[in-house]
């Protein structure tokens, strides 16, 4: 059986062609796929214009953008369009438009990583100033530092460049691969999420049954009313009060747990607090925990009150 074959450009590896090849590796052994999953994959990197002619799958390389044949290159006159927000697309992003969907089971599920992967790294390629710094000279490290990580430096003069992508696409098809069981996982907290909200008898404390995780307390955070959420920890047999945000991004609760529980542990916080089984109170008052879940729940009211 022959053998599918993914062109990018030899040299030197960026974040889009890393993450369009890692995302047609995993296209091809999809289900919706089945004449190409029993094939083997060879990732070529080259400039040779009759290899790249001869590809399955081109990308960041050809200057062509031809999405029916599978031709993801940006690099022509021109680009290769942009989305409405102002972000060009680069090889990363023309992949996931095509497969994107299907590989994340859904538009939304699709859409949520575009905006937190695949924007970033298209925006970057593209020569994008994604980010505005808070402090001077401090700067996020991002997914194009961890790639960069694995260049050969100066003195590292017998390293094989094409062995080191393959090693960084590995590592970022796991990440792909993570984030779509996440953002899968994650619409379905959020479903359950809606559901105890809409069920809670009182709505600034909503509390859960299940440890969902916090990046599904957005389903709360578009609700006015939710200032707290009591929820079990089941790796420490405790439960926890957690504050929500006033919008997604931000370090800001809604409201903050009371001044004087900051910091504060076991009976010192059981004293303040009033609650018996109090255990801890996090500096920045957007965590407590307590022993019981009745302990978490009176906490909570605790916290509610003026």
């Amino acid at each position: 059986m022959s053998s599918i074959t993914i062109i990018t450009h030899n040299g030197n590896f960026h974040a889009d062609d890393v993450f369009a090849v890692a995302t047609l590796m995993l296209a091809v052994k999809h289900s919706d796929f089945p004449a190409w999953r029993e094939r083997l994959i060879k990732v070529l990197r080259t400039r040779d214009p009759e290899i790249i002619a001869a590809g399955d799958f081109v990308v960041d390389v050809g200057t062509v953008y031809d999405e029916e044949n599978n031709r993801f290159d940006h690099h022509q006159e021109g680009g290769a369009g942009e989305r409405a927000n102002g972000i060009p697309y680069a090889s990363f992003g023309l992949v996931w438009k095509k497969f994107g969907e299907k590989l994340a089971g859904s538009k939304a599920a699709a859409d949520s990583i575009e905006q937190k992967i695949v924007m970033p790294i298209d925006g970057v390629d593209n020569g994008v100033d994604m980010y505005k710094p808070v402090f001077p000279d401090v700067v996020p490290y991002g997914i194009y530092d961890v790639l960069y990580s694995f260049f050969p430096t100066w003195k590292e003069k017998d390293i094989n460049i094409d062995e080191v992508f393959m090693t960084v696409v590995d590592l970022a098809r796991d990440i792909l691969s993570r984030e779509i069981t996440r953002v899968k996982d994650n619409a379905e907290a959020r479903m359950m999420i809606e559901e105890a909200y809409q069920k809670s008898e009182s709505k600034e404390i909503i509390l859960l049954d299940t440890r969902y995780p916090a990046e599904a307390l957005s389903a709360l955070e578009q609700h006015p009313e939710p200032l707290f959420v009591v929820r079990p920890d089941d790796q420490n047999g405790t439960w926890k009060v957690n504050t929500l945000r006033k919008s997604r991004g931000s370090f800001k609760s809604k409201k903050d747990l009371p001044a004087s529980w900051a910091g504060k542990r076991d009976g010192e916080l059981a004293q303040i607090s009033g609650v018996p089984d109090a255990l801890f109170c996090h500096n920045k008052l957007f965590l407590a925990v307590a022993q019981s879940k009745e302990g978490a729940l009176e906490l909570a009211k605790k916290a509610l009150k003026p």
